[in-house]
């Protein structure tokens, strides 16, 4: 599998996030450079001396009172409604799909889950095994736990896993791709006591 398929099991998109952390990002250098370049004295000699409320600025503001209103209540409410925005769809749960195979049958993400995790732990070497569906009706995905038993063969555990389970996964789900993030634990043995 490569890698941006693979990437879409291991957590939720954070495409949106990236994208407006870089933009606010980019807008707070801009706005560093800009005093910088102010500060150096770039822009005329006696203009970093000037109070940080420019009376140039303050007159201009003046004469264009309402304008200058209109757009700081805009920007205002802009900036409000896109913090609103970010913080819900942060705290949104995420997605575990419900696959609709046919008009009348529907496969409900937990029936994946287990069905997955019930084939995973028939594999020799896995102790127990979690399995979560996660993703979207179009673009399901998995995220699946294993527990190996010490001394396991990895290799054949792996080959396994991908030849028969997730092979399984794909046929009965019908799709070509199932995105699948593996993460691999050790399962311990219960401690012994000294004597």
């Amino acid at each position: 599998m490569s890698r941006s398929v693979s990437a879409k099991a291991l957590g939720r998109s954070t495409g949106t996030e990236r994208i407006l952390t870089v933009l606010i990002g980019l807008l707070a250098l801009l706005g560093g450079v800009a005093v910088l370049v102010i500060g150096a004295g770039w822009l005329g000699t006696y203009r970093g001396r000037r109070p940080l409320a420019d009376p140039l600025a303050l007159d201009w503001l003046a004469r264009h009172a309402l304008p200058s209103r209109v757009g700081a209540l805009v920007l205002g409410v802009l900036l409000l409604w896109l913090g609103l925005w970010w913080f819900f769809r942060s705290l949104r749960p995420e997605g575990r799909p419900d696959l609709e195979l046919d008009d009348d049958l529907v496969v409900t993400s937990s029936a994946i889950s287990d069905a997955v995790r019930a084939d995973a732990e028939t594999i020799d070497g896995i102790g127990r095994a979690r399995v979560r569906a996660v993703g979207d009706s179009d673009n399901p995905a998995l995220r699946i736990t294993l527990w190996l038993n010490e001394g396991t063969d990895l290799k054949r555990v792996w080959e396994q896993l991908d030849r028969t389970v997730l092979a399984r996964a794909r046929e009965s789900l019908g799709v070509d791709v199932l995105p699948t993030a593996v993460r691999l634990e050790l399962d311990t043995a219960a401690p012994q006591r000294v004597r």
